[in-house]
Formats: structure tokens, sequence, C-alpha cells
């Protein structure tokens, strides 16, 4: 038996949270449920975080802990070959759990 695609506008979970990813807002929500969830998760989400920020943050409006454009840009180009990539949630989660390890 041959199965049929599914219809884009039939979301699944999987589906939903995948499409809620595409962009960075949707995957800060997703990765703060996430968090939210696993404290331990969030204790590793917030290591990754601090690692990445920029040392200059300080110094720069709005004074956030976040990193720099083009060090994003770089690293998701080096990832995944799109300066404009946005990460998929499983992922960021794979790379923090591993981050907390070390």
């Amino acid at each position: 038996m041959r199965s049929e695609p599914v219809p884009a506008d039939v979301a699944s979970p999987a589906t939903a949270q995948a499409a809620a990813s595409r962009s960075w807002a949707g995957l800060s929500i997703t990765l703060i449920a996430r968090a939210i969830a696993s404290p331990r998760l969030a204790r590793d989400l917030l290591l990754v975080a601090w690692r990445f920020r920029d040392r200059r943050w300080l110094r720069r409006f709005p004074f956030l802990p976040v990193p720099s454009r083009p060090y994003v840009r770089w690293r998701m180009y080096t990832a995944y070959g799109d300066a404009n990539a946005i990460p998929p949630v499983e992922d960021i989660v794979r790379y923090a759990r591993w981050a907390g390890r070390r």
C-alpha cells in the first residue's frame, strides 16, 4: 500500500516544532520550553549562551550577553553551509548537553 504525502496544512507536533524553529524567535521559545521542562538542560543552555557571548557586551546597548551577529553568521556558515541558517533545536540541545558534561 502506497502512502500519500501529508498535506502542508496538517501539522503534527514534530512538524509544528520544526516550523516554529525556522525563526530565531521560534527557536528561542522552543528552547525556553525545553529548559523549563529540564533544569539540567537549562543549566547547560545557560552555560553555552555564556560561552558564546560577545566579550564586549557591557559596552554596547542593550547591554545583554548575546553573541555578535558576525560571529553567529560565521558559526552558521561553518556548521550548515549557510550564514542565514537557523539550527535545529535538537542540534542545540545535543551540543549543550555535550558542553555541560565537559
